[in-house]
């Protein structure tokens, strides 16, 4: 997977780069197709969306208007409300270094716990809830929301989900594109380093990430298509907003895009963590495999591009088995346990890790890899509290408590009282 199975030379199986203009930030200059380019900042920020759940019922809650208007007085456009009443959605400022991303996502995560707190709400940022059922959810009073729910019918009456979004500096147009298709074959990796959604309304689906199955049933979202130029990627979604069917490049919400809003590659296709050392581990991980890729072409090579059809192929098998199962080494043509797959992307990111100063975010991945993820510990939970003689309903509601603490863990949040069992 990692190793040189995927590289080679560009102009053997794949074609030499076009010229590319200079970047405008400072930084380091390299040579690609014959021209000085400065290397990207690699800056990032992680956007989170959690699920608002009832400190007594353990139920999906609406946000009151008090919760929200306490939320943007304290940290103003960091917070904002989301397609349910049910959800909330935080972002970080831009951070240069870990130590930054850590502090903004405990603070931001602290904040909304304290803040729904006081309305006998709490947090969890997990993508799926446990057993809540569609049927009460209500969509925010906003015509965003509401002009979405109409188009998307019922469909959109599904859409209780969470996600993390991952932004990483990219300044320049041509390399964001050119880097866009070369990390699509990790897209699989970092899902599975990040399910938390086993669950759907009561029923463990036998999936590590149901939510993607959910929100496999809209438009514009999977895989990115392989694009020749930056160029070739506008005209493709012009042709959506000249019919208009869009309104711009924020309506396209595939596993990885070119952000609409800023010259960043966002990363889409995980779910949201309850422990933030994971979030921070996979955000880390995004940031170094781009960082290495531009590597790779600052030398000359790129990553050997694979057919999305066996991308797809190894998301599936994310989505539906996790980190205790294997992928697919496209180099090698065989399934290759996750754990070994884990160590071969530490080491191929190993000189980047140290460059950009998130070793010990890189090396928690391990961690994630050998101990299961969110979905992992969220039917272990269930199981030993049923074993333990509780009601399903009851173990459910276990499984929220053990989410809702994991949520603020790591953070100066209040902490959660235990509830009654």
């Amino acid at each position: 997977m990692v190793t040189p199975h995927g590289c080679s030379r560009i102009g053997a199986q794949v074609e030499a780069p076009r010229c590319v203009r200079p970047l405008a930030k400072p930084g380091g200059l390299c040579q690609l197709a014959g021209m000085s380019v400065r290397e990207p900042t690699f800056t990032y920020g992680i956007e989170e969306e959690y699920h608002l759940v009832d400190t007594t019922t353990r139920d999906l809650a609406a946000a009151p208007q008090e919760l929200m208007s306490a939320c943007e007085a304290e940290l103003g456009k960091q917070v904002a409300p989301e397609f349910f009443r049910s959800q909330i959605e935080i972002g970080t400022r831009v951070c240069h270094t870990s130590a930054e991303a850590r502090a903004e996502l405990g603070r931001l995560r602290a904040t909304i716990a304290r803040a729904a707190r006081r309305h006998g709400l709490a947090p969890i940022a997990a993508s799926t809830h446990p057993f809540a059922r569609k049927t009460s959810l209500q969509t925010t009073d906003k015509e965003r929301y509401q002009r979405l729910a109409r188009d998307f019918g019922g469909i959109g009456r599904r859409l209780s989900i969470c996600g993390m979004h991952v932004h990483v500096a990219i300044e320049e147009p041509e390399l964001r594109i050119d880097l866009m298709n070369q990390v699509r074959y990790f897209l699989p990796h970092l899902l599975m380093l990040s399910t938390s959604s086993p669950f759907w309304e009561g029923e463990d689906t036998g999936l590590k990430s149901y939510r993607l199955a959910v929100f496999h049933e809209l438009p514009r979202t999977g895989l990115p298509q392989r694009f020749d130029s930056f160029g070739e990627f506008e005209r493709t979604v012009d042709v959506l907003v000249r019919a208009g069917i869009i309104e711009d490049g924020t309506k396209i919400w595939w596993d990885l895009r070119p952000s609409a809003r800023f010259p960043t590659l966002e990363l889409r296709v995980t779910d949201v963590t309850p422990r933030m050392e994971d979030a921070l581990a996979i955000a880390s991980m995004f940031r170094c495999l781009l960082r290495m890729l531009y590597r790779l072409r600052r030398s000359n090579q790129t990553w050997r591009s694979y057919p999305a059809f066996l991308i797809e192929e190894n998301r599936w098998r994310a989505q539906r088995y996790g980190v205790s199962d294997t992928l697919f080494d496209l180099g090698k043509g065989e399934l290759v346990a996750f754990a070994s797959l884990v160590e071969e992307m530490i080491a191929l990111v190993a000189e980047d890790a140290a460059a950009l100063g998130c070793e010990t975010e890189i090396a928690h991945l391990r961690t994630i890899a050998a101990g299961g993820t969110s979905a992992d510990r969220q039917v272990a939970e269930l199981e030993r509290l049923t074993a333990q003689g509780r009601s399903r309903e009851a173990a459910l509601s276990g499984v929220v408590d053990m989410l809702v603490a994991e949520t603020v863990t790591g953070t100066d949040a209040v902490a959660h009282e235990p509830a009654p069992a």
